[in-house]
């Protein structure tokens, strides 16, 4: 993991946003509250989540939407439901799918549905590869953009005719929309326009929002309560949402406004980026405000180089590198938020000058 500490005392941060410490974050949703008079819920009862989930639906386009402590409930939740309404507990979800490499196989030992990996691991999917699956599908689960894959999306005529797809052969189509807001950036579409043709979405209120946690799962008003009631029999039932709520609440709408500024300093990256070919991204064009830097030296290399320039030059690269696919190659994430949208363009160029140059020196 990451030494928080050596990344505090850096004045060049590259990825995401700003951190506060908790005590600024809790000071700034106390002034908040106070400003706009804001009370506890009460097990998910209340004026602030009730607006903010109401808020949440519309910008989607869906009739209703819940909070939820995690995404990873969220998700298996309105898998399960969709599997119960169709008689079949087959998703298909892509191989890089959050449920099936971040979430600890939960969907099987919880014996939510039975999942299918459908598609090729590095590129996103087509209608064909959900063609050509000759089962009943209860449901598929589509994550847009695509994180494991550097935050690919499908064009926007195959995200259509998945749509059709679905809703041709009666599929539950769920959208895992944990960065939708940079989908939609990314894509020049709203948010709903994407949404259009789902039966469910989930989105993350921390992810890119910057909150402290929980999710939003939206859709019908008959579908999202009956969620409530399964989030509610998995202990999620927590007396007070409000912290979480507020958290995101307080800087939402900032947030979903710079998106396309955040996109805009993406499209600058990759344009610095080609003077740095050991700085190899994935996808090969911005689809979203993220990106996979691909690096011709081991995980463990690049973690060292990572910590070298923090400690010599007070500059942070990246949070967590990856091994790579290639023996003594590696690759990092890069989500570019307020960090990169407010550095100079001249301390980004040398910071990826400086780690261009640290790969090819000799280990200490």
């Amino acid at each position: 993991m990451p030494d928080p500490d050596l990344q505090s005392h850096c004045p060049t941060v590259l990825p995401g946003h700003q951190a506060r410490t908790p005590a600024r974050m809790f000071a700034d949703m106390a002034a908040w509250c106070e400003q706009h008079g804001v009370a506890h819920d009460v097990y998910g009862s209340g004026e602030l989540i009730g607006q903010f989930e109401q808020k949440i639906a519309s910008l989607l386009g869906c009739e209703a939407a819940v909070f939820c402590l995690s995404g990873t409930m969220a998700q298996v939740t309105a898998l399960r439901l969709a599997c119960q309404d169709r008689a079949s507990t087959l998703v298909a979800l892509h191989p890089t799918s959050h449920i099936f490499v971040h979430e600890k196989s939960n969907y099987q030992l919880l014996k939510h549905f039975d999942a299918l990996a459908v598609g090729e691991r590095y590129r996103p999917w087509c209608v064909a590869d959900l063609a050509a699956v000759p089962d009943r599908l209860g449901a598929v689960g589509m994550e847009l953009p695509m994180r494991e894959i550097g935050g690919q999306n499908p064009s926007w005529d195959e995200l259509q005719a998945i749509k059709l797809h679905c809703r041709q052969r009666g599929t539950h189509l769920h959208m895992d929309g944990a960065r939708l807001w940079e989908a939609a950036a990314g894509m020049g579409r709203t948010p709903a326009a994407l949404a259009a043709g789902f039966d469910s979405v989930y989105v993350s209120l921390y992810k890119g929002i910057g909150g402290l946690g929980g999710a939003m799962l939206a859709g019908s008003a008959e579908f999202i309560a009956r969620a409530a009631e399964w989030f509610r029999r998995q202990g999620g039932n927590v007396i007070h949402r409000s912290p979480y709520v507020v958290a995101a609440a307080m800087q939402f709408d900032a947030r979903l406004a710079a998106m396309p500024a955040y996109f805009a300093r993406t499209q600058w990256l990759y344009e610095a980026l080609r003077a740095f070919p050991l700085l190899r991204p994935n996808p090969a064009a911005p689809q979203a405000n993220m990106l996979h830097l691909h690096l011709p030296v081991a995980r463990e290399r690049a973690v060292a180089i990572r910590d070298q320039l923090a400690r010599e030059h007070g500059i942070w690269l990246f949070g967590r590198a990856s091994h790579g696919a290639l023996p003594e190659t590696s690759y990092v994430e890069l989500y570019v938020g307020d960090n990169l949208l407010h550095l100079p363009d001249a301390t980004v160029v040398e910071a990826l000058r400086r780690w261009s140059e640290a790969l090819v020196s000799p280990a200490l």
